[in-house]
């Protein structure tokens, strides 16, 4: 088990970096076209890399639970979400939506408890609060270095909080590969429209073209071996290496970009993930001690 742990975690900081490296070319991307037309080509490009490998697997792209309620709703939310972060990324930089997307976790926790009935106790509630006072303390609202555009990134994460716990009431029978696919695929009409409201496409170069297929590459390998992570260690072990992410967005946001985030910045992001790791670490002790009453 031991050997399978570091696995898990040598796969899940990989997905980390390659997720950090899509942002990276969406920015990029989103400074050569409109957002939507960026967003169309994620999408086309994702939806072909799942649905093939859908294909390879032997099964159906689409089935009937395309147009099953949860899932109609988590394909909605995700798209508002990802709208959300991408408008994030081209407006206030990359570092600074990373560090407030790490509290999704968190808010994860706080919706399954709203929306699934989930039992929380007030330590873990304690965390969520904390959580989000570091996010407050990222953002700033009403100091001179707020920027409002950070509230992108903050709807963002609520929504991919929303989508993640939406996905929880996804039917078991439902391929991972296909929620993966039905989201992608949404994207190019959303994209389309978006992309028609900013005034219609622009051509693309070689480089933005690149840069479209990097995204779209980049980000199905994060999701592979995200899953792969997931099935190789334990979930107690592996999943708090998510944090990983902030670490890449800023080293790409330094070098590639320029970007220097202040002293409250790195505090705020501190925080929340410290919240995030003391919730996550009190869930799986709790869940240990049930499974020992059980057995």
């Amino acid at each position: 088990m031991h050997s399978e742990n570091l696995r898990g975690i040598a796969l899940i900081i990989t997905a980390m970096a390659f997720f950090a490296a899509t942002d990276a070319c969406v920015k990029l991307g989103a400074e050569a076209m409109p957002k939507g037309q960026v967003l169309m080509f994620l999408g086309l490009g994702g939806a072909l890399i799942f649905s093939a490998l859908l294909r390879y697997q032997g099964k159906r792209v689409f089935a009937a639970d395309f147009f099953a309620p949860t899932l109609l709703m988590r394909n909605t939310v995700d798209v508002l979400g990802t709208f959300c972060f991408l408008t994030a990324l081209s407006t206030v930089g990359i570092a600074l939506p990373s560090a407030i997307l790490q509290a999704t976790p968190l808010a994860v926790t706080g919706l399954a408890v709203v929306l699934l009935g989930e039992k929380v106790g007030w330590r873990r509630w304690s965390a969520i609060a904390i959580g989000f006072a570091g996010v407050l303390v990222i953002i700033r609202p009403g100091a001179d270095a707020f920027d409002p555009n950070a509230l992108w990134a903050v709807a963002g994460m609520l929504f991919l909080a929303l989508r993640d716990v939406s996905t929880r009431l996804m039917p078991p029978s439902t391929p991972s590969l296909r929620i993966a696919a039905y989201a992608m695929i949404v994207l190019v009409p959303s994209g389309a429209a978006w992309m028609m409201l900013q005034g219609g496409p622009v051509p693309m170069s070689l480089s933005s073209s690149m840069l479209m297929v990097a995204a779209a590459s980049l980000g199905a390998s994060g999701y592979y071996c995200i899953v792969q992570a997931m099935r190789t260690g334990e979930i107690s072990v592996v999943a708090p290496f998510r944090y990983s992410r902030i670490f890449f967005a800023l080293a790409i946001g330094y070098l590639i970009f320029g970007e220097r985030p202040d002293a409250l910045t790195y505090l705020g992001c501190a925080i929340t993930i410290g919240a995030g790791l003391y919730s996550f670490l009190r869930e799986a002790r709790l869940n240990r001690r049930v499974a020992r009453q059980t057995h």
